[in-house]
């Protein structure tokens, strides 16, 4: 069982930049590949970036060269850090986790098992 709480949301101007953070209960995080998703109100939620257990990356065509995922195994954390933010960016943030890792990040939300509560990220034009 693994919980996931992510913080680091927030409003900032377009152009910006914001990190979020999503700390992991349980073991064995480093054993677990983890994704961000968001959900804007009225829209499908959508898959933003993934990371493996061995540290592969996946990211949405939409944020590449924008945001980058990273994990600490030490510190149980997984962040998304956000630059050049848009104001298309604005949504909820959700951090998931699944286990076993595989090879590759998974793009699709039903691959994940365990989700976080979110944080907000309102990108200002």
């Amino acid at each position: 069982q693994v919980q996931l709480v992510e913080s680091g949301g927030g409003l900032v101007q377009a152009g910006g930049s914001l990190r979020l953070s999503c700390a992991a209960s349980g073991r064995t995080f480093s054993s677990y590949a983890l994704g961000w998703f968001r959900q804007d109100p009225g829209k499908e939620r959508e898959f933003v970036a993934g990371i493996t257990s061995g540290g592969n990356t996946n990211y949405a065509d939409s944020v590449k060269g924008r945001f980058t995922i990273s994990r600490d195994n030490a510190e149980n954390t997984v962040y998304l850090q956000m630059n050049s933010l848009k104001p298309e960016d604005t949504a909820v943030y959700y951090c998931a986790a699944r286990y076993p890792s595989g090879y590759y990040a998974y793009m699709e939300g039903s691959r994940y098992t365990y989700w976080g509560q979110g944080t907000q990220v309102t990108v200002s034009s």
